[in-house]
């Protein structure tokens, strides 16, 4: 199964299949952490011919993807003597597959690089679209560049040793892109009537269009924020270590559908729907706000933020989507306090 992204900047194809031989007539970098390395580098390695091939190992987990993990990789890179011609493979989850964009966009001042996903999050959501970055103590993402893979492999076979914890907080993302996009799609979902495949194929068909019309977000693309700008301040609450990102995009989610619902623009039936959906999934939908005022300052360190006025991305019904600005402070700070 193929699906082509189309941007101003680079065109190139999603591949949903078994790995293929890979063959590159230069030095290659594999940038990866020991869980992914563990249980499947043999499988890469046995598919890759390059000039040289070196492994750089990042540790595993969303508090890593910083600037001390990125400057470790680079120094990784400067050592082993990369140039321009050099080429960086993405081999995990989201967390790798930021980082090691980042870093091919930042390397001599940018290098092609590949993305292989692992998780389903990354397949369905991160890999797709050149989003890159890292972390830091003001919020999630807000360091990076938008910066377009050569090529991006998905193996749905890796995902048979992905825990259950992470393939859940994939589908958080893949129910998003439902809502907002698909209402079928969203009831494909919901009936358990969809493969694994086809569930990673309907997403990446649905995010490729999106990226295609609107590369740096500047209008559609923000559609796919969906539950980020919650889950954002959740994940930074929480210090990045109590959920994984797609289970705070889930509550997120749960908050923007209230949100909504209070706006008028999803009924009450609609929001048990989903809720049921993402239960169903084994996703979290409740969280305890110890701190309405602080939650809502929160907002503003959100990149998706101007000019002090915070957007909302909140469904339209099922199968559509809002974008809602100048929402007045105390509407919010009311559904914030139905979580407190």
């Amino acid at each position: 199964m193929k699906v082509a992204v189309t941007t101003p900047n680079k065109n190139y194809d999603i591949l949903i299949d078994e790995l293929p031989e890979i063959t590159l007539d230069t030095k290659v970098a594999i940038i990866t952490n020991p869980t992914v390395s563990g249980l499947h580098l043999k499988t890469l390695l046995s598919k890759l011919n390059a000039k040289e091939v070196h492994i750089v190992t990042l540790p595993d987990g969303e508090e890593y993807k910083n600037f001390e993990s990125i400057n470790f990789g680079l120094d990784r890179l400067f050592d082993a003597k990369f140039d321009r011609n050099s080429v960086l493979i993405a081999f995990g989850g989201g967390v790798i597959g930021d980082m090691t964009g980042f870093m091919a966009s930042i390397f001599l001042r940018g290098i092609k690089f590949i993305q292989i996903p692992t998780t389903l999050l990354s397949m369905v959501d991160s890999s797709v679209g050149g989003k890159t970055g890292i972390n830091n103590k003001y919020g999630k993402n807000l360091i990076g560049a938008f910066y377009q893979p050569e090529v991006v492999y998905i193996n749905p076979e890796f995902l048979k040793t992905l825990p259950k914890r992470e393939f859940a907080a994939g589908m958080a993302e893949v129910i998003k892109m439902a809502v907002m996009f698909d209402k079928e799609f969203f009831k494909g979902i919901k009936n358990n009537s969809l493969s694994i495949p086809e569930i990673i194929k309907k997403s990446v068909e649905t995010k490729a269009d999106v990226v295609s019309q609107d590369e740096k977000e500047k209008g559609i693309r923000s559609v796919l924020n969906y539950g980020h700008t919650f889950g954002h301040v959740i994940e930074n609450l929480t210090n990045y270590s109590t959920y994984l990102h797609g289970e705070a995009v889930a509550i997120g989610m749960v908050m923007a559908n209230r949100l909504a619902v209070k706006l008028g623009y999803l009924t009450k039936d609609e929001e048990k729907e989903i809720k049921e959906v993402l239960k169903n999934n084994d996703l979290p939908v409740d969280y305890k706000i110890k701190d309405v005022e602080e939650f809502y300052e929160h907002f503003f360190a959100d990149k998706k933020t101007l000019n002090n006025s915070i957007k909302f991305i909140i469904p339209n019904g099922i199968g559509n989507y809002k974008i809602v600005k100048g929402i007045d402070k105390n509407i919010i700070i009311d559904v914030l306090k139905e979580f407190n």
